[in-house]
């Protein structure tokens, strides 16, 4: 027979471990560059570009390989787009279309930033 204080330990350890493997399996979030809820930071990325569009919404722009790359940043990440023609990056998700005053974003549903404007630099 089992000791009952052996018992009560043992059963002490079952629920102690249970709860720390439950709290590593938290839910993991990630994060959307198309939510509206973008905080964008005071200062523009080094040898980047502000954009502000429709509603408010910004993102950065940095032209890079001669312009065959855009490099989309975002204030929690950033995203390589390689040239898919005149004006357009893509990563096969997200797809960027430059063309002045009509620069616009798409996640492939939906065209979540229009009438994209650069500003000017500093």
């Amino acid at each position: 027979m089992i000791n009952p204080t052996n018992q009560l330990i043992a059963k002490s350890l079952i629920v102690i471990s249970s709860l720390a493997l439950l709290s590593a399996c938290s839910t993991v979030k990630i994060p959307n560059p198309f939510s509206s809820d973008i905080k964008v930071s005071g200062s523009t990325p080094a040898n980047a570009t502000a954009y502000i569009c429709e509603n408010n919404k910004h993102f950065y722009l940095r032209m890079l390989n001669s312009g065959n790359d855009a490099w989309l940043i975002y204030p929690d990440h950033e995203v390589n787009l390689s040239k898919d023609g005149d004006g357009r990056y893509t990563s096969g998700v997200i797809t960027l279309t430059v063309k002045g005053a009509e620069t616009s974003l798409d996640d492939g549903e939906k065209v979540a930033y229009r009438m994209c404007k650069a500003q000017a630099k500093n």
